[in-house]
């Protein structure tokens, strides 16, 4: 598959520079410009798969570029190069995010082969391939046809290992939907997790990823593996007082444990009384379910949540990862993360893990567990257990259940 790049720089040799580091790549078609007039007409007579943008520029900038750029009906995803500081490129990644686009990477010049290559990854399908070939683009599904791939079980979960820092094995899995559709493939989440929260069928997500999650778990364990999953929770739904009543009910009538399931509490909602959020984290753990802090270091999240909500875990925002093997400055932030979290007793997880470096300053600064590229994308449950058998080929059914 060719990846094709459109570089926004206006110096000159900034943005040969990027050209050459993106066009020596295999399967990689690159366009280069000046300024963001040009890279908006660009966008509007050609599809691209990544934008690459720097933030300062002469007349109009990176901000108005960003701005620009989603109102495209189908944008690019993007990636923020820049001299800028790391507190600047953050806030434009917040503001891109907000506005609907996908941010994959904020680069501080100079940018390395690596940062390219982590780029690259980060760009795979986000649609698997079938049978029949890649999946075709789908309009945005319509409330009857999302409740029906919901009731059918076409909307299903696919795991992405966490590893440990310490054993270097696979010790969880994060639970992620995809959709088994029956003429155009897998769908990844962007296809169509927005139309589903707004036609307010969260809840009815939320059920069939706890029940899939227990399904995987128990052929895992068929194969000898007690395997924890974690499962996003959008804040919002807290709000149903018994929430926690119906997700412990729905895990012990299949099978589930709840201390093998662990509900990450989501960056984009949260609930109208405070008084529901604190509620809602307490009794899930007074259920035996763990409980994370998603994405902390954006949005919503907060040391104070962090400190005063009974989270068994803390999973570290990738605007924090890539690129503190570099960054004095995120590097110092990500330090004082970890080492509170340690305090607190949580176990810490790094998402958005993408590159040798940032792997081996997680490790030196006491990171417990990384996701990301770097380690795998998300893979049915059948190639998790595949997964799991390569890294213990040798090991008993006994012996793999002490390991995870």
């Amino acid at each position: 598959m060719t990846h094709r790049i459109l570089i926004l720089e206006d110096q000159p040799f900034q943005r040969g520079f990027l050209a050459n580091l993106f066009g020596n790549r295999d399967a990689v078609e690159v366009d280069a410009c000046e300024d963001v007039e040009a890279a908006i007409a660009l966008c509007a007579c050609q599809s691209y798969d990544l934008v690459v943008s720097d933030l300062l520029m002469p007349g109009q900038d990176g901000i108005q570029f960003i701005q620009a750029l989603a109102a495209h009906p189908r944008p690019p995803r993007l990636a923020v190069v820049s001299a800028a500081s790391r507190r600047l490129m953050t806030s434009a990644r917040l503001m891109a995010e907000s506005l609907g686009l996908d941010v994959v990477g904020l680069l501080p010049k100079p940018v390395a082969a690596a940062d390219v290559d982590a780029l690259l990854r980060a760009l795979a399908p986000p649609r698997a391939p079938t049978a029949n070939g890649p999946a075709a683009i789908m309009p945005e599904p319509d409330a009857t046809q999302l409740r029906a791939a919901l009731a059918d079980g076409s909307l299903t979960a696919w795991f992405q290992p966490k590893k440990s820092l310490k054993s270097g094995r696979v010790v969880a899995a994060e639970a992620l939907v995809r959709w088994m559709h029956p003429h155009l493939g897998t769908l990844a989440p962007g296809s169509f997790l927005p139309a589903l929260c707004r036609h307010g069928l969260e809840g009815e997500l939320l059920r069939v990823m706890l029940k899939a999650s227990i399904r995987a778990q128990a052929r895992w364990r068929e194969q000898g593996f007690r395997m924890p999953v974690s499962i996003n929770l959008p804040p919002h739904l807290l709000e149903q007082s018994d929430l926690p009543d119906e997700l412990l009910d729905l895990t012990l009538a299949h099978g589930g444990t709840p201390g093998l399931l662990c509900f990450e509490l989501m960056e984009n909602s949260t609930t109208r009384h405070v008084s529901d959020f604190y509620a809602g984290a307490c009794r899930l753990r007074m259920k035996g379910f763990g409980l994370a802090q998603d994405d902390f270091g954006q949005g919503l999240s907060s040391v104070h949540n962090l400190v005063n909500t009974p989270f068994t875990e803390v999973k570290i925002d990738r605007a924090l990862v890539s690129g503190c093997a570099r960054d004095p400055a995120l590097y110092l932030t990500l330090s004082t993360v970890i080492s509170l979290a340690n305090q607190l007793g949580l176990t810490i997880v790094a998402e958005g893990v993408e590159s040798d470096a940032d792997l081996a300053t997680l490790r030196q600064l006491g990171c417990n567990q990384v996701q990301g590229f770097l380690i795998s994308q998300a893979i049915p449950p059948d190639e998790f257990v595949r997964l799991l058998d390569e890294e213990a080929p040798s090991a008993s059914p006994l012996q793999r259940m002490e390991v995870h």
